[in-house]
C-alpha cells in the first residue's frame, strides 16, 4: 500500500506544499485583494507567492520567521511590483492629449461689459433689476421696497430692458 506522500511524490506534487496552499491560500487572496482591488490579479499573485514558497522551501523550513507572516511579505512586494507595472503601462498608453483649460477672460470682459451698461440706466432702472432678477421680487414686492405704484415698476422694468438691448446690440 502506498501513502500520500509516496502518491503525491510520484505525480510530481509536493504534499508540503498542498499543505501549505490549504491552510494559506483563503488568508493571502483576501490580503492581496485588499491591495489591488481585482480578484483575478489577486489569485495570480498569490499563485505567484506560492511559486516563490515552492522554489525557495529551504527557507521555510528555517522557521526564524512564521510561515504565514513570510508568504504575507512576499505577496505584498508581488502585488506592489504588479502595481507598478500597471501603473507605468497607463503613463506609457496614456495618450498625449493637451486638455483644454477654461478661460475666465471671456467671463471677465462679458461681466464688464454687463456692469458697463448697467451704468448707462438710470438708478431707478436699476433697482427694478436688482429688485426683479437677482433678488427674484416679484412686480409687487419691488413696488412695495421701492414705494411707489405697480405700473411705474413695470413701465420702468420695460424700459431697463430695452435700454439694455440697444447698447448690447451696438456693442
Amino acid at each position: 500500500m502506498t501513502t500520500a506522500h509516496e502518491t503525491c511524490a510520484a505525480s510530481g506534487r509536493n504534499p508540503a506544499l498542498d499543505e501549505l496552499m490549504a491552510d494559506h491560500t483563503r488568508p493571502l487572496l483576501t490580503f492581496v485583494e485588499k491591495l489591488v482591488v481585482d480578484h483575478h490579479l489577486a489569485e495570480d499573485i498569490v499563485q505567484e507567492t506560492f511559486i516563490h514558497a515552492w522554489q525557495h522551501g529551504g527557507r521555510l523550513r528555517l522557521n526564524e520567521v512564521p510561515v504565514r507572516d513570510w508568504l504575507m511579505t512576499v505577496a505584498r512586494d508581488l502585488a506592489v511590483t504588479s502595481l507598478r507595472k500597471v501603473a507605468v503601462g497607463r503613463e506609457r498608453t496614456a495618450p498625449e492629449v493637451d486638455v483644454a483649460q477654461p478661460d475666465h477672460a471671456d467671463a471677465a470682459v462679458a461681466a464688464a461689459e454687463a456692469v458697463s451698461m448697467l451704468r448707462r440706466l438710470s438708478v431707478e432702472h436699476r433697482a427694478v433689476l436688482l429688485h426683479t432678477y437677482l433678488a427674484g421680487r416679484t412686480t409687487h414686492q419691488t413696488a412695495h421696497i421701492l414705494g411707489v405704484p405697480v405700473r411705474t415698476v413695470r413701465s420702468w422694468h420695460h424700459d431697463a430692458l430695452s435700454t439694455l438691448r440697444t447698447s448690447f446690440l451696438t456693442v
